[in-house]
């Protein structure tokens, strides 16, 4: 199993079910620092007072999109590790947020496996 206990991580989407769900996982893979963001205005406020190594997006957000935020992110650290996360895979979808800068995407139901695989990506 990978440690990634030296990363910090991001968390941004409206259903805490998926957030708890998420941050179960990391801490599983040793993830000790895991910030939480129900809505893109927090999303970007927890971006600037913690940097995170890892973030993962929801698309779908109560007050904007994820693609917005990916885009102000980026332009805080341009080479910040960000990961789409929607319901929707459609191929419009992930091209237009990997065009963007996103580093990956996960569709939604996903499983820890997934959170691994992907996390494995990571540039160390």
């Amino acid at each position: 199993m990978t440690d990634f206990s030296s990363l910090s991580f991001l968390i941004v989407d409206d259903v805490s079910a998926v957030r708890e769900f998420m941050r179960q996982s990391l801490n599983h893979l040793g993830a000790v620092d895991v910030y939480e963001a129900s809505n893109g205005q927090m999303a970007i406020e927890k971006y600037s007072s913690n940097f995170p190594d890892v973030v993962f997006l929801d698309i779908e957000l109560p007050d904007t999109d994820g693609l917005s935020i990916l885009k102000k992110i980026k332009a805080i650290k341009s080479d910040a590790f960000v990961v789409m996360i929607s319901a929707y895979s459609s191929v419009d979808n992930v091209k237009s947020t990997i065009a963007d800068g996103a580093s990956g995407f996960i569709v939604k139901p996903f499983s820890p496996q997934k959170i691994t695989t992907i996390l494995k990506k990571y540039p160390r």
